[in-house]
C-alpha cells in the first residue's frame, strides 16, 4: 500500500493559546487544509465541484490529541479517503511532527451535497472519479 497524501505546515505563533501550544480548533484548519490540498493535487477545484452542482460537507469529526504542538514546529498532515458505499466516506488523518511524533489523529465522515436539492448524493466516489485527473489519490 502506498503512503497517504501528505502536506507540510509550519505552526504559526498566532495559532497557539495561552499555554503556548496549538489551539484545539486549529487542528480542524490543518485537517481541512490537507483535504483541499489533496483535492487540488488530484485535479479537483472548487469551481469544478460547483459546476457539477456538488460540494463536500463534513458530517462528523473526531480529534484525538496525542502530543502538543508549539509555534515553529514543522508538521505533516496526512489524508486518506476510504469508501464503504452509500452516501458517505471516511477520511483518516494524522498530524505528525517531522521527528515522527504523532500530535493528533483525526477521523472525519463526509459526503457530497447536491447544491440544488441540499441532500447528499449517492455514490460520491463516482463524482470524485469523474472529476479527478488522478483518482488514485482517493484510493479509487
Amino acid at each position: 500500500m502506498s503512503e497517504p497524501f501528505s502536506v507540510r505546515v509550519t505552526v504559526r505563533g498566532y495559532e497557539t493559546d495561552t499555554q503556548g501550544h496549538v489551539n484545539q480548533a486549529v487542528y480542524l484548519n490543518y485537517a481541512e487544509h490537507a483535504r483541499w490540498s489533496l483535492l487540488e493535487a488530484a485535479g479537483i477545484t472548487q469551481t469544478g465541484l460547483v459546476a457539477r452542482g456538488v460540494g463536500p460537507v463534513a458530517l462528523e469529526t473526531t480529534i484525538r490529541y496525542r502530543r502538543e504542538l508549539l509555534a515553529g514546529d514543522e508538521i505533516d498532515i496526512t489524508c486518506a479517503f476510504s469508501w464503504a458505499g452509500g452516501k458517505t466516506f471516511r477520511i483518516e488523518q494524522t498530524v505528525r511532527k517531522t521527528d515522527g511524533t504523532v500530535a493528533a489523529e483525526i477521523t472525519a465522515v463526509g459526503g457530497l451535497l447536491d447544491l440544488k436539492t441540499r441532500k447528499l448524493v449517492a455514490a460520491p466516489q463516482e463524482h470524485f472519479k469523474e472529476l479527478a485527473a488522478d483518482p488514485g489519490l482517493f484510493g479509487l
